[in-house]
């Protein structure tokens, strides 16, 4: 505001300096054109050996102000012609004492007062004498004056206007900063939910605050996260807290039992000594799923390699009926149920079989273990696009912790599907944490340690792929393992 107001005064007075000097030449110029063009009448000229040294009341008239002194040829002063009630110009009394060269007017002052007279000097050639013609400067300083003092006024007012209006207008422009200044310490004090309200983006201040939003946003975001993996830390520590626990609690158990009763028969401290084996069996699957988990979590190596998912699906399918005892059959076919299972296709992606068949293995095991005797199991392969009826994306009824895909994407799919009783939405919600089991008791007998889902999700995840669970009440559950098809 100082800036644009000192160059803004700096304008003004420039200009106003301008308009005085021009004038101040101008119309000094129009007083010696007069007196260029001033000629004396003749019987001034006539009379001028018998002139007066000072004009008496009857003396010659000349027109407006005009004074006229005259020289005579030794350079004497001999009289002025000329009258009025202001004060003349002081003449010189010789021409040797005249500044004024023929043909250019010069200033001097009146004989009284502080008033000028311009003169001018003119050489009669008839007779060589010198005639001095003096004009007054009284209308030219006067409004000089008077201009002066109104540019005094006037720069004073524009100066006093520019910084009073100057303090509005940037007040007035630095009020969204205000306001962003309280709601900034509102969101510190009080609620960090709030947002700064001027986002116009035509405004400086509208883009900063929406800037300053998105950061908001994000840093929101950032903290809510924050106390989510928080959260989940803790309740991982509790769950594998729990899971530890209980065949540690066994094996001390057995072991303080056999300490104290040493002369137990062979066929208790065998049984003692097997339900230590199998916990501490427990205990190592424990472990190692969970060292699996951390290495998936921080960004593992997988093998990039072609994998024929149809064969892939085949050897789960051989491998799940030979340990499902005839309980449960498991039939392996296509996603187009036109097609028969003598006529399937190899779907090929790729990525690391082994981990593949490690996800494969997991829901089938889990199809089978968590459903009733005799409950079909059916693995079905294809070749689709991402889609909300084929997978990949989501919908309403589909539960999945990873990202969805774009519509449209080729995709190669295992479906792993059952025909038992189906979850409950709140257990599908949270069928993917880790530790999480449907069965409210933990028992061992009802499932692992629940971090199968968790391991299948992220090897899915590390193939640029998603796992993902449909399941209506009634109408059992399919668990979809979605890959990129191969290029």
């Amino acid at each position: 505001m100082w800036g644009v107001t000192l160059l803004a005064a700096a304008a003004v007075l420039t200009a106003q300096t301008i308009g005085v000097v021009v004038l101040h030449s101008w119309l000094l110029n129009r007083v010696d054109q007069q007196l260029t063009e001033f000629a004396l009448p003749d019987q001034a000229i006539a009379d001028a050996d018998n002139l007066p040294r000072s004009p008496a009341p009857d003396s010659v008239t000349l027109p407006s102000d005009f004074r006229v002194a005259y020289y005579n040829v030794s350079g004497h002063k001999q009289g002025t012609v000329g009258g009025g009630k202001k004060p003349g110009p002081k003449f010189p009394r010789s021409t040797d004492e005249l500044q004024s060269v023929e043909g250019h007017p010069t200033t001097v002052p009146a004989e009284s007062g502080d008033s000028h007279w311009r003169v001018l000097r003119m050489n009669e050639a008839a007779d060589h004498t010198t005639f001095v013609v003096a004009l007054p400067l009284d209308t030219l300083e006067g409004a000089m004056s008077k201009l002066v003092v109104l540019n005094i006024v006037v720069f004073a007012a524009a100066v006093i206007g520019l910084i009073s209006v100057g303090r509005w207008v940037v007040r007035l422009g630095l009020l969204p900063l205000t306001r962003m200044e309280h709601t900034a310490q509102d969101i510190t004090a009080t609620d960090l939910s709030l947002r700064l309200p001027d986002t116009d983006p035509r405004t400086e201040t509208g883009r900063l605050s929406t800037v300053l939003n998105d950061m908001l946003d994000r840093l929101q975001q950032a903290l809510q996260e924050r106390e989510f993996s928080e959260a989940r830390l803790r309740r991982f520590v509790a769950d594998a807290g729990h899971e530890l626990r209980t065949p540690l609690t066994s094996i001390q158990g057995f072991a303080q039992l056999a300490l104290r009763h040493p002369d137990r028969p062979a066929a208790d401290r065998r049984k003692a000594d097997e339900q230590v084996v199998e916990n501490a069996a427990r205990m190592d699957l424990l472990v190692d799923d969970l060292f699996l988990l951390a290495r998936l979590d921080q960004m593992p190596e997988y093998r990039t390699v072609p994998v024929d998912l149809l064969s892939l699906a085949a050897d789960a399918v051989s491998a799940a009926a030979a340990h499902a005892d005839g309980a449960h059959r498991v039939t392996l076919g296509s996603l187009d149920e036109q097609v028969d299972n003598g006529e399937l296709e190899p779907v090929e992606t790729l990525g690391d079989p082994h981990r593949l068949l490690q996800v494969v293995g997991n829901l089938l095991s889990n199809a089978l273990r968590h459903t009733p005797p005799g409950t079909p199991v059916h693995v079905r392969v294809g070749a689709t696009r991402a889609g909300a009826r084929t997978g990949g994306t989501s919908r309403p009824d589909r539960t999945s912790t990873s990202p969805p895909l774009a519509e449209g994407t080729p995709v190669c799919v295992i479906e792993v599907g059952d025909d038992g009783p189906g979850l409950l939405p709140e257990e599908a919600a949270r069928v993917f944490e880790r530790f999480y089991r449907v069965d409210p008791s933990r028992s061992r007998a009802h499932g692992g340690s629940g971090l199968g889902l968790a391991i299948a999700t992220a090897i899915a995840q590390g193939h640029g792929g998603r796992l993902e669970l449909d399941t209506t009440i009634g109408h059992g559950c399919t668990f979809r393992l979605v890959l990129p098809a191969r290029d």
